[in-house]
C-alpha cells in the first residue's frame, strides 16, 4: 500500500505560498504559507504540515485503539481523540517539542487497568507514533463505561 500527497511551493519561504492535494479529494489545491503556518498562533488563518500530522496522529491512535479494544472484547462506543503539537524554535529553525494525544473513551465493560493497557498499545503501535517517535509522546485519558 502506498500513500501520497503533492505539494507546489511559489516563491520565497518567507513571502510564498503553496498548495496542498491529495487524490482523495479531502485537500484539494488548499493554500498554504508562512504567514498561514507561523504568523496565527491558533492556526486558524489555514492549514499547515503540523495540523495535518496532528489529524492523522488522533485518526490513526483513535483507529489502533479500537483494534485493541475489540479484539480484546471491548467494542468501543466512541473514541474522541485531540492531538495536540508543540512547537519549538532555536534560532530560525522550528522542531516538534511535544506531542499530546488527549482521549475520552466510551467504552461500555472494561476496566482502568486494561484500558490503561490497551491504550498504552496503541500509542506506542500506531504508524503515525511509530514514525514520530524521536519526539515525546504523551497521552491522557478519560474513561466512561
Amino acid at each position: 500500500m502506498r500513500r501520497t500527497a503533492k505539494a507546489v511551493w511559489n516563491g520565497t519561504g518567507l513571502e510564498g505560498s503553496g498548495s496542498l492535494t491529495t487524490p482523495s479529494g479531502v485537500l484539494a489545491s488548499q493554500p498554504y504559507s508562512t504567514k498561514m503556518r507561523f504568523a496565527d498562533a491558533e492556526g486558524r488563518s489555514g492549514t499547515n504540515p503540523e495540523e495535518l500530522i496532528a489529524a492523522a496522529h488522533a485518526g490513526c491512535f483513535a483507529m489502533a485503539l479500537s483494534f485493541q479494544l475489540t479484539g480484546a472484547g471491548f467494542p468501543p462506543t466512541e473514541l474522541a481523540v485531540e492531538a495536540v503539537i508543540t512547537m519549538s524554535k532555536e534560532g530560525n529553525d522550528w522542531s516538534f517539542a511535544s506531542i499530546e494525544l488527549h482521549l475520552d473513551a466510551h467504552v461500555p465493560g472494561i476496566d482502568e487497568a486494561k484500558f490503561a493497557e490497551l491504550a498504552g498499545n496503541a500509542k506506542v503501535g500506531c504508524p503515525v507514533s511509530k514514525a514520530l517517535s524521536a519526539v515525546p509522546i504523551t497521552l491522557t485519558s478519560t474513561l466512561r463505561a
